[in-house]
């Protein structure tokens, strides 16, 4: 019986979602937005139960930056919004999640299909444009979620719109704990396990607890796509307690302003040749 109000309470909230969209969001500037994105994401994760908690010692988080997470749930996305609503990049497949998919892409989602080139580079230029624009965006780096425990190698080409945009990259980590405070096994989005499927053992599920640590930002400007990329994976290693796999180049970090060579990223090429 819990489970199915849940699951009416989330319908019915995906629909006021919709209808946000649609009445209002073409008649209000990005600010009136964004307050509206925070609240309804919050909402959602208390539908969920779950608790979205900034851990001691964050940064401040940056008002224009390149925002990096790593990939664990589609809840990652709700857990940024209802703290620091931001653009996402994503995948395709996440538009065909049931509702959820059109809602996310009315908040200003830009999705990009595996392995086509004209996504990336529309992608690219509308990064770049949004960080231009002074907007936080967000993508995940690894491409895809990885259970618990476990971080992918990050693929560097979008860190390149952080150095054309001339700002800076700040890495967030994310972790999902239980009342125990061991790693959640309901957040779980991998393998052949559906939307649905990962909806409903979380609206079914114990409580959970979003853990959020935001790093200390890293200089885009003048740096290589690259060394951005590994900087933000060894930060957030580190800030979830998973060993290097391979070991990282410094990169520039708040207090230093040293510069590195640049060399743009495909993408970046392909964009400026369109």
């Amino acid at each position: 019986m819990l489970l199915a109000l849940r699951v009416i309470r989330l319908v019915l909230h995906l629909l006021t979602g919709m209808a946000i969209c649609a009445l209002l969001f073409p008649w209000i500037d990005r600010d009136a937005r964004e307050v509206h994105v925070r609240r309804w994401s919050r909402h959602l994760l208390a539908i969920c139960n779950v608790h979205v908690q900034i851990t001691a010692g964050s940064a401040a988080p940056k008002a224009r930056a390149l925002v990096v997470a790593n990939h664990v749930s589609w809840l990652d996305i709700f857990v940024l919004n209802a703290l620091y609503p931001c653009r996402f990049v994503a995948k395709a497949e996440i538009r065909s999640w049931p509702l959820a998919g059109w809602l996310v892409e009315q908040a200003g989602t830009v999705f990009i299909a595996r392995g086509n080139r004209r996504d990336l580079r529309r992608a690219f230029e509308g990064l770049v444009q949004a960080l231009k624009a002074g907007e936080r965006v967000a993508f995940f780096p690894e491409g895809t979620t990885a259970p618990q425990g476990t971080l992918l190698p990050f693929h560097a080409n979008l860190f390149e719109a952080a150095v054309d945009a001339k700002c800076r990259v700040q890495p967030y980590a994310i972790s999902y704990v239980d009342d125990q405070k061991k790693p959640h096994p309901g957040v779980e989005f991998i393998g052949e396990t559906t939307f649905v499927q990962s909806v409903l053992t979380i609206l079914g599920g114990r409580p959970i607890r979003a853990r959020v640590t935001i790093l200390r930002s890293i200089k885009g400007e003048g740096a290589h796509r690259r060394k951005l990329a590994e900087a933000s994976e060894t930060a957030i290693r580190k800030a979830l307690g998973i060993a290097d796999e391979v070991p990282a180049d410094e990169a520039d970090t708040e207090p230093h302003d040293d510069e590195d060579e640049v060399d743009e990223a495909p993408a970046a090429q392909a964009a400026r040749r369109a």
